[in-house]
C-alpha cells in the first residue's frame, strides 16, 4: 500500500471513529430526558450536530492542514449553524394586558389579526394575553408587567401609566382615531329570568331586598361606569351633587360584595347566585348568553349609561425595549380596520365604523349616553375626585 492510501484509509477511519464516539457521547448526556418539546428535540439534534463535527475535529487533528478536510468542516459547521438559528428564532409574541370582560373578544380578535399579519407579513405572531380589573392591570405594568400593548375600559388607567414612570407619553390619547377608543359600551342590569324584582331603571336598584352585584370601582374599570352611571342618572333627574352622592351611597349599601373586575363579579352573580341584579357592560350579557344559556337571565336597559370608552395603547418603553413597536402599533391599528369592526360588533361592542354599526341595530338598543368628560371633567380629574384613596367613593362605601 503506498504512504498516499494508507493516509487516506487512516482519515476515513479517524474521522467515522471520531464521529461515533461523539454521538455515542452525546447519548449517554442524553439518558434520562425521556419527554421533550418538539422544538427543544429539533434544538438537541442540532446541538448534537454540531458537537459531533467538533469532536470529529478534535480527532482528527493531524489531517487538519488538508484543504479539503478544512473546506468541508467549515461548510459542515455553517450549515449546522443556520439550522440551529432556524430552530431558536420563534415566532415574534406580543403580550396585551386587558380588562376581565374583554376575553371573548380578543380570542376572536387575535384569532385574525394573527391571519391578517401572516398574509401582509408571512410571519407568524403570538399573541399572549392578560386579564384582571383594570385599574388592577394597570398597578401591574406600572410595577413592571411587561406589556407592548395595554387594552383597559377607561382613560384613567393608561393615564396612571403616563404618570407613574412614563411609560406611555402624556399625549397618547390622540395617536388613535376616536381618542384611542375603537368602540363603545353600555351599562346594563342582567337580572334573574322573569325580572322577579321588577329592577328597571337606577331607583329600582335601591327598594328594600334588593342585592346589587358590581365590581369594585377602585380596581375595575366595570364598577367605575356603574359609580357614574348612577350618579349622572341623578344629576339629570334634577339632582345635585349632594344628592348624587347621597344615592350612589345607598346604592352601594345594597352591594353584599365588592369583587375586584366583572368576571369574579359574574361568576358572583351567575355562579355563586348571589344578588339579585349584576351591573356590567353590555358585552358581558353575550357571555353570559353563551355560558350559561339565554333563559337564565334578561338584560335590563336603564334610562341612563355613562358611555364606556375603551381606549388602547402601546407602552412605549416596552415595546421600544423589545422593538416591537412595529408590531404592536399594527395590532392596535387593525382594531378599526372593517375585519376589527365587525368582530367587536359580533362581540356586542358597539363598533365606530357606522357602516358596520348599521349592520347590527338589533344588536344595540338605543341609549341616553352621558358623556363623562362633559358630565364629570377630564378623567384625571373624575380619578382624583371620587377614585384615590379617601375620595368620594371611600368617604360613601359603607365597607370602609
Amino acid at each position: 500500500m503506498t504512504a498516499r492510501c494508507a493516509r487516506k484509509t487512516f482519515t476515513s477511519m479517524a474521522r467515522r471513529s471520531a464521529h461515533a464516539a461523539a454521538i455515542n457521547c452525546l447519548k449517554k448526556q442524553s439518558t434520562g430526558h425521556k419527554q421533550r418539546s418538539f422544538r427543544s428535540l429539533n434544538r438537541r439534534r442540532v446541538a448534537d450536530s454540531v458537537a459531533a463535527l467538533r469532536h470529529q475535529a478534535c480527532h482528527t487533528t493531524l489531517h487538519l492542514k488538508d484543504p479539503a478536510v478544512n473546506k468541508l468542516l467549515a461548510a459542515s459547521l455553517l450549515a449546522a449553524g443556520l439550522a440551529f438559528a432556524s430552530v431558536v428564532q420563534a415566532a415574534p409574541t406580543l403580550l396585551n394586558v386587558s380588562y376581565d370582560v374583554m376575553r371573548d373578544f380578543y380570542k376572536d380578535y387575535n384569532s385574525a389579526f394573527q391571519k391578517h399579519w401572516k398574509a401582509e407579513k408571512n410571519e407568524d405572531v403570538s399573541v399572549q394575553m392578560s386579564f384582571g380589573g383594570s385599574s388592577k392591570q394597570a398597578r401591574s405594568v406600572i410595577d413592571g408587567l411587561p406589556a407592548d400593548v395595554i387594552t383597559m375600559n377607561m382613560a384613567t388607567d393608561i393615564n396612571a401609566l403616563a404618570d407613574n414612570g412614563g411609560l406611555v407619553p402624556k399625549e397618547w390619547v390622540s395617536r388613535l382615531p376616536n381618542n384611542s377608543a375603537p368602540f363603545t359600551s353600555a351599562t346594563v342590569f342582567i337580572v334573574r329570568k322573569g325580572n322577579p324584582k321588577a329592577l328597571k331603571d337606577w331607583p329600582d336598584l335601591i327598594k328594600d331586598g334588593v342585592e346589587v352585584i358590581v365590581p369594585n370601582p377602585k380596581t375595575s374599570g366595570n364598577g367605575r361606569y356603574t359609580y357614574l352611571s348612577a350618579w349622572g342618572y341623578t344629576l339629570k333627574k334634577g339632582g345635585d351633587e349632594a344628592a348624587a352622592k347621597k344615592f350612589v351611597g345607598d346604592l352601594f349599601r345594597h352591594v353584599p360584595v365588592l369583587d375586584t373586575g366583572g368576571r369574579g363579579a359574574t361568576t358572583t352573580f351567575m355562579t355563586n347566585q348571589i344578588g339579585d341584579v349584576l351591573v356590567t357592560f353590555e358585552n358581558e350579557a353575550e357571555m353570559i348568553a353563551r355560558e350559561f344559556g339565554r333563559d337564565q337571565f334578561e338584560v335590563v336597559y336603564p334610562s341612563v349609561s355613562a358611555q364606556a370608552e375603551p381606549p388602547v395603547s402601546v407602552v412605549d418603553k416596552v415595546v421600544d425595549k423589545k422593538q416591537s413597536r412595529a408590531l404592536a402599533e399594527a395590532y392596535l391599528q387593525y382594531l378599526w380596520s372593517p375585519e376589527g369592526q365587525e368582530i367587536a360588533a359580533k362581540n356586542y361592542l358597539r363598533p365606530r365604523d357606522p357602516q358596520v354599526l348599521a349592520k347590527y341595530t338589533d344588536r344595540f338598543p338605543k341609549v341616553d349616553f352621558l358623556s363623562v368628560e362633559n358630565t364629570f371633567g377630564d378623567w384625571r380629574t373624575v380619578q382624583k375626585t371620587h377614585f384615590v384613596d379617601g375620595g368620594v367613593f371611600d368617604q360613601i362605601y359603607p365597607g370602609k
